[in-house]
């Protein structure tokens, strides 16, 4: 499969690839190096100067086969029918496989602890409507038929769900509540990770503080929007990152394994019955300790930097 595009500027071949196709710069290295890439059908080397206006061709490799594996990884199943799921997913447990992460998924616990997972996807994210990040815990709903999958994904779309976190953050707040309104896209300085920039699209999440420590705060997060680390960017973005984010916060932080970010509220309209549908799970473990820890003062104060 080929991809053609016009240079929209001028420049090391290598950044304008990164740029115009979002692309990591290993990924456009690797091209490079398998002579992938031609200007005018013919190879060229990652210092080409390209010109704007200047046609790109990129020869793609045909995606990396990965096998699903039905794996008995320990699920905790909140709900279940024939129509859907819930689930509290652990922190640590990846959703879906991926090149760097070809099984130990929660996919791969799906196949072998349900019959039926829609199928609308692709064949690496059966019964997956929406994701959390590796390291985030909590609710996440699963459809076990097309039909399902359809009405679950239109609801998401149409903001009729409903998706609440809990976050400890770093810093405290002199009002209650707020609402963050910031496009969101992939950021040009680490393609790994996205930044509020005035090409990204529309996201918005609305917060209130549920209890105030000294140097950290816990909040309670709705979103309106579900953007690629949207909570994580947004509160990066008002410089009150996530405690324990490796991405967006500091290296200062909270002891843990990854963001103290826990999806505690998933309601939604049922796609056969109609029914509304509320579920609520208590954060893990290490979650409700240091929030213990922070309320008796336990917790070493650290400051941003």
């Amino acid at each position: 499969m080929e991809k053609v595009i016009t240079s929209e500027s001028s420049g090391r071949l290598d950044k304008v690839l990164a740029e115009q196709l979002e692309l990591s710069r290993s990924q456009v290295q690797l091209s490079l190096k398998e002579n992938r890439v031609l200007i005018n059908n013919v190879p060229v080397k990652a210092n080409y100067k390209v010109k704007t206006g200047e046609t790109i061709t990129l020869i793609e490799k045909e995606p990396e086969v990965l096998d699903l594996i039905p794996e008995n990884i320990p699920l905790e199943i909140i709900y279940e029918d024939q129509d859907v799921a819930v689930i509290n997913k652990p922190q640590g447990l990846v959703v879906h496989p991926s090149p760097g992460h070809p099984n130990g998924t929660l996919v791969n616990a799906l196949l072998y602890h349900m019959k039926d997972l829609s199928a609308i996807n692709d064949v690496i994210r059966p019964g997956i409507v929406h994701r959390i990040d590796k390291d985030t815990s909590g609710l996440l709903m699963i459809a076990k038929n097309d039909q399902s999958h359809l009405s679950l994904a239109k609801q998401l779309k149409d903001k009729t769900s409903q998706r609440k976190y809990l976050a400890i953050v770093h810093g405290t707040f002199e009002h209650e509540k707020g609402t963050i309104s910031a496009p969101i896209g992939r950021s040009k300085v680490n393609r790994k990770m996205q930044s509020v920039t005035k090409d990204g699209r529309d996201a918005v999440t609305h917060f209130k503080v549920l209890e105030t420590f000294q140097n950290y705060s816990l909040l309670e997060l709705q979103l309106e929007t579900g953007r690629t680390h949207q909570i994580r960017v947004h509160m990066q973005y008002i410089h009150h990152p996530v405690a324990g984010d490796p991405l967006y916060g500091p290296k200062k932080t909270l002891p843990g394994h990854g963001q103290f970010l826990h999806a505690g509220l998933l309601g939604f309209t049922h796609p056969r019955t109609k029914k509304e549908m509320v579920f609520t799970v208590e954060p893990p473990k290490i979650f409700q300790t240091t929030l213990e820890n922070l309320r008796q003062g336990l917790v070493q104060n650290k400051n941003l930097g």
